[in-house]
C-alpha cells in the first residue's frame, strides 16, 4: 500500500529537481502524475516511468497553458486529487535602482505568482465536490530579506498570502491549500541565468548535492527528496486537517542568523568550473 494510492496528481517544473524529485516519489507512492514543465525532457521521463506519468509541455506564466493541463489530467485519468504549484526561476535580478520593468520583469512576476494563482484556480474548480490538495512552492525568501533578488522574493511572499487566503476560501469544499518554503536546495536555480544544455543543469545539480552547507545546523545541502517528502505529506489523507500553513525546509537555516544569509559561498565557482567543462 502506497500512501498516495489512488490519487491524481499534477507537478510543475516536473522535469529536474525538487519536481522531479516529487515525480518519483508520487509514483513511488502510488499515484498518477501529470509532468508540466517548459523542458522536453519530460516526456522522456514520463515514458520512464510507465503508464502512471504522462507529460504535458507547459509555461505557467499562461493560464492558458495551466487550465489545459489542469484539464488533461482529468481528461486522461478521471479526477485530480493534487497539484503542487512548483515551477520557477530566479527572474530578473540586480540592486533596486537598476530593477527593469520591462519583459524579464513581468515574465518573473508570471512565472513565481500568476502561475501559481492560475494552477491555484483551475485545480480549485474540478477539486470542489470532491476536495484535494494545493500544494505551493515559495521560499525562505519570502519569510526575510537578503535570501533572493528582490523581485524573487517578492512573489515568493506573496505565494504565502495566496495560499492562506485560499485556504480560507477552499477548506469549506474540502480543499486545503498549503506552502513548502525551500531553503539551501541543491536546484539549478543557484546557478543563475546562464543557457545550459539539461544535462549540464542536471551534472551542476549532481554537484551542488555534495556541496558543504556551513550556513545551516545541518551540514549538508538540501536534496529535492527532502521537498519531496513534505509534499508527499501534504499530498495523502495523513494532512487532512492541515491547511494554510507554510512548512519551511531548511536545514534549520532560518533558526537564527547564519553567517551568511545570501547562499554558501563558492557555489558561481562550481557553476564556472561545469561550464568549462568536466570536473
Amino acid at each position: 500500500m502506497g500512501r498516495l494510492d489512488g490519487k491524481v496528481a499534477i507537478v510543475t517544473g516536473a522535469a529536474s529537481g525538487m519536481g522531479l524529485a516529487t515525480v518519483k516519489q508520487f509514483v513511488a507512492e502510488g499515484a498518477r502524475v501529470v509532468l508540466g514543465d517548459v523542458q522536453g525532457e519530460g516526456a522522456r521521463i514520463a515514458r520512464e516511468l510507465g503508464d502512471a506519468a504522462r507529460f504535458v509541455l507547459t509555461d505557467v506564466s499562461r493560464e492558458a497553458d495551466v487550465e489545459a493541463l489542469v484539464a488533461y489530467s482529468v481528461q486522461e485519468f478521471g479526477q485530480l486529487d493534487c497539484i503542487f504549484n512548483n515551477a520557477g526561476f530566479g527572474g530578473v535580478a540586480g540592486e533596486m535602482v537598476d530593477l527593469d520593468f520591462g519583459d524579464a520583469y513581468r515574465r518573473t512576476i508570471d512565472v513565481l505568482f500568476t502561475g501559481v494563482a492560475a494552477g491555484t484556480k483551475h485545480a480549485a474548480r474540478v477539486m470542489k465536490g470532491r476536495g484535494g490538495s494545493i500544494i505551493n512552492t515559495a521560499s525562505v525568501a519570502g519569510l526575510r530579506g537578503g535570501y533572493g533578488p528582490h523581485v524573487y522574493s517578492a512573489m515568493k511572499a506573496a505565494v504565502l498570502s495566496l495560499s492562506r487566503t485560499a485556504a480560507l476560501e477552499l477548506g469549506t469544499h474540502g480543499i486545503r491549500v498549503n506552502a513548502i518554503c525551500p531553503g539551501f536546495i541543491a536546484t539549478a536555480i543557484f546557478a543563475g541565468a546562464r543557457n545550459w544544455s539539461y544535462e549540464t543543469r542536471q551534472r551542476f545539480i549532481g554537484e551542488l548535492e555534495k556541496f558543504p552547507a556551513t550556513a545551516t545546523p545541518i551540514r549538508r545541502a538540501g536534496l529535492g527528496a527532502d521537498i519531496a517528502a513534505m509534499a508527499t505529506y501534504l499530498a495523502s489523507d495523513e494532512s487532512t486537517f492541515v491547511t494554510g500553513q507554510q512548512f519551511v525546509v531548511d536545514g534549520g537555516l532560518m533558526a537564527g542568523n547564519p553567517p551568511d544569509p545570501t547562499r554558501p559561498s563558492g557555489i558561481q565557482e562550481l557553476a564556472d568550473r561545469i561550464e568549462s567543462g568536466p570536473l
